[in-house]
């Protein structure tokens, strides 16, 4: 088989090297890809957002099977164009996409079928918004409407700061459009949890649990970025709140999509709080997490290729879908300065005995040498036994990949692995 994965980061290489474990692949191309995942697939220097030209490759190479992995080629409708060429696809189409593509229907439809979030309310006036947070309950969440790369959330600690997100979202447009329309919605308190899951629109499976570590900071300070780590399984999503989660809002989220006539094929990813009222959802994606598929992916025992062929043919509750019961950590080495400004073009090595377990996210290639090209440069996987165990030899493995400027979190799995002495 010719498979096609489109997308260039830390997430695809850890699709791309899973799929590469089934025996009837013969050739992966990633589109655009990054000058760190050559020896895992085939690079074609086509954007992601370039449907166009993604559609013509398609055909031209005749592709079996794709798998778009961002959110801005599925909620552009890529998947549609794919399956109107009778290319099959992993991933949602462009009706079901927008269960992350807009954060004001994904509270609505929470609030219509009765779905646990955090109360809320929308805005496309900005002095309607400026005057309702005169009163809001404080700590608040402001969040652009639409895709901003995972930066579009706002937790602000004062009032000045909730005004200010506004301003930043709908006047100054930092994030464009995506910001025309916001929400602003209560502060819950409790642990996160990410849960991706497999879904044919009727069945779903969730995947291991993780925990990921947004802040670029150690003690989650700092500014909020794409992801510094995360580990599998989280210590806080006990079998307990999974039957929980199962039954309010894993099922009830699928069909609701299916009763609106957007029936969800794909991953979908659920980002939860473990509330003192319970779990509610914070924001639901309509795709792999990234860094949580670095980390998932390397957990579970089934044939990826097979259990994303079972999705998009409505199959899924045919196959047994297993994880491992070990423990995953990834550590995320990123440019010093990122999220805001950081150097570019640093040589990367990365010893031979690593690289089955490195993604790498931001790196190109420069006469003959992978150099570095991004924030998120790599992130480092280890399974191991215990999560105790995987903490650490990630964080060994990080002392043998070199590049200057080169920066990580020294706290990542700290929380969890406080959790479990408790």
């Amino acid at each position: 088989m010719k498979l096609m994965v489109i997308g260039s980061g830390g997430r695809e290489h850890a699709i791309i090297k899973k799929l590469n474990e089934n025996k009837t692949v013969e050739k992966i191309y990633a589109l655009p890809g990054n000058g760190g995942m050559m020896d895992d697939a085939q690079c074609v220097p086509i954007k992601a957002t370039d449907l166009e030209c993604i559609v013509r490759f398609a055909a031209e190479n005749s592709i079996d099977y794709a798998v778009v992995a961002p959110d801005d080629p599925l909620v552009l409708g890529l998947v549609d164009l794919l399956e109107e060429k009778g290319i099959p696809c992993f991933g949602p189409n462009k009706a079901a996409a927008i269960i992350e593509g807009s954060k004001v229907f994904s509270k609505e439809l929470m609030k219509k079928y009765r779905i646990p979030t955090a109360s809320y309310e929308t805005f496309d006036d900005m002095q309607k918004a400026l005057a309702y947070l005169e009163t809001a309950k404080i700590p608040t969440v402001i969040k652009a409407d639409g895709l901003a790369l995972g930066k579009g959330v706002i937790i602000a600690q004062t009032r000045d700061e909730a005004k200010a997100a506004v301003k930043e979202m709908m006047e100054d447009k930092k994030f464009g459009k995506s910001g025309e329309h916001v929400v602003i919605e209560e502060f819950l308190t409790g642990p996160e949890v990410s849960v991706l899951s497999f879904t044919d629109g009727k069945t779903v499976v969730p995947m291991i649990s993780s925990m990921d570590h947004k802040r670029a900071g150690d003690g989650d300070t700092g500014l909020n970025t794409g992801g510094m780590g995360t580990v599998a399984p989280n210590p806080y999503y006990t079998d307990a709140v999974a039957e929980r989660c199962m039954n309010e809002i894993f099922l009830p989220t699928v069909n609701a999509m299916k009763a609106e006539g957007r029936t969800f094929k794909g991953c979908l990813y659920f980002g939860l709080m473990l509330t003192p009222d319970g779990p509610k959802v914070i924001e639901y994606n309509c795709r792999f997490g990234d860094p949580e598929t670095q980390v998932v992916l390397p957990l579970l025992k089934t044939d990826l290729l097979t259990v994303m062929q079972a999705v998009t043919q409505e199959r899924l509750s045919q196959i047994d879908v297993e994880f491992s019961d070990k423990s995953a950590c990834c550590l995320i080495m990123a440019s010093k300065g990122y999220p805001v400004a950081y150097e570019k073009g640093f040589e990367l090595t990365v010893p031979q005995e690593l690289r089955s377990r490195v993604y790498i996210a931001g790196a190109a290639q420069k006469d003959g040498k992978l150099v570095t090209s991004g924030g998120r440069v790599l992130g480092i996987t280890s399974v191991e036994e215990t999560l105790r165990e995987a903490v650490d030899a990630s964080y060994a493995a990080a002392k043998e990949i070199c590049f200057e400027n080169a920066y990580y979190r020294n706290d990542i799995g700290a929380k969890a692995l406080k959790a479990l002495e408790e």
